[in-house]
């Protein structure tokens, strides 16, 4: 089946991260055309309204929506944002099992609807859910994938910058592994302006020592949680990162980004998602960039792996 390229995307589901995608993808030029599901039509309708009230004031995009699946239909790109919410105190493995059913009953009927899509899954917890959908499917490797740790290497990148007083597109970083509490910071891949972690010095004095990159690290795994403390979701961030997604596969631009994907056997790891550096282009996801570790990073990327695997058993009785 060729891959559709005709730069509609759909969202299924318009709570507040289905929204704030749309949004993003709106004023950032993402898309050329948005379509948005939700099973509340009323919602639906007011979301399109309300979207569709500012059109002079941002690219060209046609915003349609209903509470009728077919609304997706033809689509390039699907975003699926659906299933239960991350409550306070909630890890994101406590919701695998509903989400889980949700990607296994949705992803065919997305796929019937809009046979050549690339679908992005954004429900927590990604990876879990992400495994759910890839399986549940005879698709290509890359045709089906999750947000990852896209949005977790964001935050990494800007509080190294705040650190650094420097401008966030000056730093370089990934986080890998699960998208939740055993994702790990590649701090010996670090760069700051060309300047490793270790070797960066403001007045002589050296920032980033193990104390600092512990903070740091302990910091983005918690970041979730205070903002769903405070105001119950995340959503204008994982908006802006899911936009950012949607243009490296609608722009092929060959994009690294640290999405979650099906394993194949990078650095030992096979049969579950989690995020690794990986190309990005029109076809998906595609190559997966083995990048050196430290024993450490190698160990808790394995960790995480084994975390994953042990959620999949946890939903499924395997």
């Amino acid at each position: 089946m060729p891959i559709e390229r005709n730069g509609k995307v759909s969202i299924v589901g318009v709570g507040s991260v289905g929204t704030a995608i749309a949004y993003a993808c709106l004023i950032r030029g993402s898309a050329a055309s948005l379509a948005l599901y939700d099973i509340f039509a009323k919602k639906v309708r007011a979301e399109v309204l309300d979207l569709n009230h500012g059109s002079q004031f941002v690219p060209h995009c046609r915003v349609e929506g209903g509470d009728d699946l077919a609304v997706t239909a033809g689509s390039q790109i699907v975003v699926v944002t659906a299933g239960a919410k991350q409550k306070p105190g909630q890890t994101r493995l406590e919701l695998a099992a509903t989400n889980v059913a949700m990607a296994q009953d949705l992803t065919p009927k997305l796929l019937e609807l809009s046979p050549g899509a690339i679908i992005v899954f954004v429900t927590n917890p990604v990876d879990v859910v992400t495994y759910a959908a890839a399986k549940s499917v005879d698709l290509p490797p890359g045709r089906i994938f999750g947000s990852g740790t896209v949005l977790d290497s964001s935050r990494f990148r800007y509080l190294i910058a705040e650190r650094a007083d420097l401008a966030v597109a000056n730093v370089h970083g990934f986080i890998v592994g699960e998208h939740g509490d055993s994702e790990i910071s590649l701090w010996s891949s670090v760069s700051i302006g060309g300047v490793p972690a270790d070797h960066f010095r403001l007045d002589g004095e050296p920032v980033f020592d193990e104390a600092t990159q512990a903070q740091i690290s302990h910091d983005v795994v918690h970041a979730a949680y205070e903002i769903i403390e405070g105001k119950g979701a995340t959503n204008l961030a994982i908006g802006l990162s899911t936009a950012r997604i949607i243009e490296a596969i609608r722009g092929h631009q060959h994009r690294v980004l640290p999405v979650s994907t099906l394993q194949t056997g990078t650095y030992g790891i096979s049969d579950v998602c989690l995020s690794l550096p990986t190309v990005v282009a029109a076809e998906g996801a595609g190559q997966v960039l083995e990048i050196p570790l430290s024993d450490r990073e190698r160990q808790g990327l394995l960790d995480s792996a084994t975390t994953l695997h042990q959620a999949w058993a946890s939903v499924t009785g395997g």
